[in-house]
């Protein structure tokens, strides 16, 4: 995919906002007919631009009440035992994103758990136990003000 025009950025934010939008809904809002929108739609899915569908599921309704924060520190750094940490840290579902982080630690995990008993559990028996695991710092979310998996797009308007 080369650039992305008008069109492409008015399906982005549509498919954003609700990515159960048929086809035929999705090409009115954007201006298009279905067969050109269908196009695009999947000339962004190719490209790697559109990843997948997913439904949102509101944490706190599936009994999931604790977001943790858990910065962990590793031993030492090399390419083998990072590697052992990533996918040992990939197989845990409680674990919903990790990032590598710049300052202190290496990695910086978010964890939900049914409840603080249950995260202490999920921490002391699963988190403290990883391959290379030097320490562990954990912040606990006291509510939410944002969560958002959509993505700016205003900088692909200019």
């Amino acid at each position: 995919m080369e650039s992305i025009d008008k069109f492409d950025l008015a399906i982005l934010q549509e498919l954003q906002a609700n990515g159960r939008l048929t086809n035929a809904e999705l090409a009115q809002r954007v201006g298009l007919s279905a067969a050109p929108c269908w196009r695009r739609v999947r000339a962004l899915e190719e490209a790697g631009v559109i990843k997948g569908y997913h439904a949102e599921i509101d944490r706190h309704k599936i009994g999931l009440g604790v977001l943790a924060f858990v910065r962990v520190d590793t031993e030492r750094v090399t390419h083998e035992a990072t590697r052992k940490l990533e996918d040992a840290i990939r197989r845990m579902p409680e674990v919903v994103a990790c990032h590598y982080i710049s300052g202190t630690g290496t990695f910086e995990l978010q964890v939900v758990a049914q409840d603080l008993d249950s995260f202490s559990s999920f921490a002391r028996q699963q988190l403290m136990n990883l391959p290379n695991v030097k320490d562990l710092h954990t912040s606990f979310s006291l509510g939410e003000v944002k969560a958002s998996s959509a993505l700016p797009l205003g900088h692909l308007a200019r």
